[in-house]
């Protein structure tokens, strides 16, 4: 997992940032400064992460040696378009970038199979990680109890504010919270009295992992909205570089 150190970057993407300057949007930074920062990522690495067209949904990629010939593309349109990426080939990383969003490592006690997941509030209600493990399981016959996954920094509970449209899409009632739901929203009401929660994110994660059969699950801890000099953030400062989460099988 990186931070927001040890790039080349200069505000306000320093200095590690991940992000592809091919992507759209206004939070664009120096082509050169990015290579060198995927550069120095990789050589970290020691393997070749595999950057996804990222969308909040639920495709999964499962990566081969081919996808290495299209990572480096100008046209980011020839990317993967998929929010996990899955691989049981050696040397290719598997990679979520974020910046609040949170990044799911996965691997296989038998070392087969390794997946990450970009799983944002919309991913992972719609079932990012559901099919993460299902595509783990397909590609390596490895049963969900046989993996164990490493949940990596991303807005923390003080900090995700979130609105009905939230606890809606985790099947919650936002007018008569039950079960987990009232562990994973805390009312917080704006100050001119319009609903509001705050949402625990990892904690949703930990959640749905567990209903598919995992018991292994680390990390989560780290709150990227309320630790800048450390980590990357959208919800802070929408113009903001991007960190990455990889996996990667060796050979």
């Amino acid at each position: 997992m990186s931070t927001r150190a040890g790039g080349v970057s200069q505000p306000p993407f320093d200095s590690l940032n991940l992000r592809p300057w091919q992507w759209p949007g206004t939070d664009v930074d120096a082509p050169d400064a990015v290579r060198e920062n995927q550069r120095r990522l990789a050589a970290a690495l020691g393997a070749t992460p595999v950057f996804l067209r990222q969308v909040h949904g639920t495709a999964v990629r499962r990566l081969t040696a081919a996808d290495l010939a299209v990572a480096p593309a100008a046209d980011a349109a020839a990317w993967p378009a998929a929010d996990a990426a899955i691989t049981t080939e050696a040397d290719i990383a598997c990679t979520a970038q974020v910046a609040d969003c949170l990044p799911v490592l996965l691997a296989s006690r038998c070392g087969r199979v390794v997946g990450a997941a970009h799983a944002g509030w919309r991913g992972l209600a719609a079932g990012v990680l559901e099919r993460t493990v299902e595509a783990m399981g397909a590609a390596a016959g490895v049963a969900p109890a046989d993996l164990q996954a490493w949940l990596g920094p991303s807005i923390g509970p003080l900090a995700f504010e979130v609105g009905a449209d939230v606890l809606q899409a985790f099947g919650a009632d936002p007018q008569q919270l039950r079960g987990e739901a009232r562990l994973r929203f805390v009312p917080r009401p704006r100050p001119d009295g319009s609903p509001r929660w705050l949402a625990d994110l990892p904690g949703l994660a930990r959640d749905r992992l567990a209903a598919l059969g995992l018991r292994a699950v680390y990390g989560g801890r780290w709150c990227t909205v309320s630790e800048p000099s450390r980590f990357f953030s959208f919800r802070r400062s929408p113009i903001t570089g991007r960190m990455a989460a990889c996996i990667a099988r060796r050979a």
